[in-house]
């Protein structure tokens, strides 16, 4: 009896310890401005686009780029709303640096 009151003591003591270091598995750098498409596709390799956008070509279009409309905000390079924002969206399509 003893023994068990003990290990499920040391059970629940694990289990408050390990809920404090979880990292949340959806853990996606914060939005900011890069300076070109290189950059940008180092984290983000078929770029960024915000929710409903198409791509522009005569061939196959670019479809997993990430959606994300704050990260594309910040790289669109429309009204400059943001420090060191550039322009990498050059063809407008809604889609920055895609990329297959």
């Amino acid at each position: 009896m003893r023994l068990k009151k003990l290990l499920i003591g040391s059970l629940a003591a694990s289990a408050v310890v390990l809920s404090g270091t979880a990292v949340p598995a959806s853990a996606a750098p914060a939005p900011k401005s890069y300076k070109n498409c290189t950059e940008l596709n180092k984290v983000y390799p078929h770029g960024v686009g915000r929710k409903g956008a198409k791509d522009k070509t005569t061939g196959k279009r670019v479809t997993n780029f990430r959606v994300d409309n704050t990260l594309y905000g910040y790289n669109d390079g429309g009204a400059v709303r943001h420090r060191g924002e550039y322009d990498l969206d050059r063809d407008n399509d809604g889609i920055a640096c895609e990329k297959r």
